[in-house]
């Protein structure tokens, strides 16, 4: 089982940055596809950007150019660099491990997907 613990939400104002971070525990040396998925007002939780096994990461249209998902293999955390925010990316940001990822840059959670507990961005104007 693999327990995963984000950080680094906060509030701040919009064209600021934040990095989000992801601790992964448990049966942490299982090397899966992880991904950022983010919970926005109104809105079902959605995919922001992905890295799969071979370190290739993909991003939704929304949030390319702005965001950067990188992780730390010896460290087992996942991060999450926010630059340039905007006051759309307020949501609540969800670390997920075990995603799955197709050719051709298909990449969504299913039911083996794990998460963490989420961790709260506000951007304000």
């Amino acid at each position: 089982q693999v327990m995963l613990v984000e950080s680094g939400g906060a509030s701040v104002q919009a064209g600021g940055s934040l990095k989000l971070s992801c601790k992964v525990s448990g049966a942490a040396n299982v090397v899966t596809s992880m991904a950022w998925f983010r919970r926005t007002t109104g809105q079902a939780r959605a995919g922001v950007g992905i890295v799969d096994r071979d370190g290739n990461t993909r991003y939704t249209d929304s949030v390319k150019g702005r965001f950067t998902v990188s992780k730390d293999s010896a460290k087992n955390i996942l991060y999450l660099q926010m630059n340039s925010l905007k006051p759309e990316d307020t949501g609540t940001y969800y670390c997920a491990a075990k995603v799955v990822c197709r050719p051709g840059g298909v990449w969504y959670a299913d039911a083996l997907t794990q998460w963490g507990q989420g961790t709260l961005v506000t951007v304000s104007s």
